[in-house]
Order: structure tokens, then sequence, then C-alpha cells
């Protein structure tokens, strides 16, 4: 290429579905073995605007510990522990007609950008074809009422219907937490922010 060549610009690319490829190699998708005395299951499908499946996603969880303090050198509260064992990352990819799971602990409460607390909750990221970025949600619990309705973030969503889709579903021991990319059900997403 000559200095005069002039590099023209080229057509945005979605972000999947080549995760498989490079990103899924490895499992992540269990930050504790099912057998820790505290572990939860989260389950879900991704479903785009018009309610089918999803079968080629990447979804990623970033989640503080069970003392509210993230594996992050960003947070240096020492008042809280850290557990060098659970990294608070996890990675899946969707598979049997869209479907994603975690096995991972509930994460503590943890301030917010303005110093108050947030309810304990987990963000969530995916990746799919169809989207030129990710996309950023949180998964709450709905153990959490008080906690819920005090939260910054939650609470600043006026709509409740679209509020609860922010919100997992006790599913006797499962918690059952569906993302809905477009549509009539679409999920609640966010800039990155912890």
């Amino acid at each position: 290429m000559t200095p005069e060549a002039k590099l023209e610009l080229t057509p945005s690319q979605t972000v999947g579905p080549f995760f498989h490829d490079a990103l899924l190699a490895e499992d992540r998708s269990k930050l504790v073995p099912p057998e820790h005395p505290e572990s939860i299951r989260i389950e879900g499908t991704i479903c785009d605007g018009v309610g089918e499946v999803v079968p080629d996603a990447m979804v990623e969880i970033w989640q503080a510990n069970r003392a509210g303090r993230y594996n992050d050198p960003a947070d240096d509260r020492e008042d809280l522990p850290l557990d060098e064992n659970f990294s608070g990352f996890g990675r899946s990819k969707t598979v049997d007609g869209g479907r994603f799971s975690f096995t991972t602990v509930k994460p503590g409460p943890v301030p917010g950008p303005d110093g108050r607390m947030q309810a304990p909750h987990i963000m969530l990221s995916v990746f799919a074809r169809g989207l030129l970025k990710r996309v950023v949600t949180r998964i709450y619990f709905p153990d959490e009422g008080e906690a819920n309705a005090a939260d910054p973030l939650l609470s600043s969503i006026e709509d409740p219907e679209l509020r609860e889709t922010l919100i997992a579903h006790d599913e006797g021991g499962i918690l059952r937490f569906d993302i809905h990319l477009q549509g009539e059900k679409q999920t609640a997403f966010f800039e990155f922010q912890r």
C-alpha cells in the first residue's frame, strides 16, 4: 500500500456468532462447584425480537462475592473479605435451543457510584449475531424485595413491567432469567457500569 492510499470504511460487523472458535473452548459456567453449600443455579433462554431462540449467543456474568466485594484491584475495601477462589466472572454459550446456565453464589450488596448501597445483583452481558455491541443488563433476586425497591438503578426504571424483566423467578431452587433482545417482552438493558 502506498502512503497516498486511503483506507475506506468497511461495514459494521455483528459481535457473533464466532465465539465457539475462541472464547468458549473452556467451560466457565460454574463459578463454584454445584456441591458448594451456598451454590445457586441460574438458567435462562435468549430470544430475539419475534420470540425465536438465539442458539449461538454467548453470555457473560460479573458479580461480587457473598460479602459484596469484587475480585478486582479497583475494589480495595479491606473491611470485606476477598475470596481468592471466587473470580466473580463466568461465561456460558447458549445450547439446546438458546439456553444458558450458571452455578454461582448469591452476591452481597455493593455500593453504587454515588455511595448508596445497591441490592444484590449480577451483571450480565449478551453477545449475539445481529448485535453491533454487547447488551448489558442485571439479574436481581426475587427474595430481596426491600433491597430491590431501594436499589438506585432498579428503582429508576419507572415502568413496572420493564423493571420486572430484571428480577429472576424462583422455580423450585433454580433461578430463571430469560432475556428478550427486542420486542414486546424486551429486557431492560443499560450502559455498562458496576
